[in-house]
């Protein structure tokens, strides 16, 4: 149709690999599910001469983060792309869908101000909770092995960073943490490897207030965000 796609390729070396094959397999019918505007389009999964690669919309813009280290965002650029990426994720997680891996370069920022949530390879299908099970681990159709930790470690939510099993609550939670390093620059959890970044993340200590780093935030963001 004489349209610019994106292409995401899996090498023919990698194709082999089981787990790799089937998150990549994951990532395309999960994205092609949904059908949302803030939600990457999914055009189609193809293998042509052992190469397999997921066929998308080409997004005319750049990533969130490659925004944040060109200039501090003002705090309406904030609260915009959280509105967008929070819909986008509502939707998804409407058809049992959690995208375990929210970061800033996941969040696409198109030329026109449209949001685009993208790379949804982790993500995996969720069965709904009922009341009865608020408690329990929810059941899932497509299963990790118990212990196994996916997504981007600072991003993490703690039960995620434990490698339990998870629900849409992960996504809110990473969020919540790119909501606080879009205001103030930094990151509410750190530490200067994996295990220290894990520690804080399950450490009862409270990040520091966004006011600390910015004076203008209004006191609702602030209890949105914590």
């Amino acid at each position: 149709l004489d349209r610019k796609v994106a292409l995401k390729i899996l090498p023919a070396e990698v194709a082999g690999d089981h787990n790799r094959m089937a998150r990549f397999v994951q990532e395309a019918k999960a994205a092609s599910a949904l059908n949302h505007p803030n939600i990457i389009t999914i055009y189609e999964s193809e293998q042509i001469d052992s190469v397999n690669f997921i066929a998308t919309e080409f997004i005319d813009g750049e990533t969130l983060s490659q925004r944040m280290n060109t200039a501090p965002l003002k705090l309406g650029e904030v609260l915009d792309v959280a509105l967008q990426t929070a819909s986008a994720l509502s939707a998804a997680h409407a058809t049992n869908i959690i995208h375990r891996d929210i970061k800033p370069e996941n969040i696409m920022m198109r030329r026109d101000g449209i949001v685009k949530v993208v790379d949804f390879g982790v993500a995996k299908l969720t069965e709904r909770l009922t009341p009865d099970s608020v408690n329990t681990e929810a059941p899932t159709r497509s299963k990790t092995d118990p212990g196994t930790v996916v997504g981007t470690v600072v991003y993490m939510s703690p039960e995620q960073a434990r490698g339990m099993e998870v629900d849409g609550r992960t996504d809110i939670f990473s969020l919540g943490i790119v909501l606080y390093e879009m205001v103030t620059g930094r990151l509410p959890f750190s530490g200067m490897t994996h295990g220290e970044v894990v520690a804080s993340i399950l450490s009862e200590k409270e990040a520091q207030p966004l006011a600390r780093y910015s004076r203008d935030v209004p006191a609702e963001l602030e209890r949105i965000v914590s």
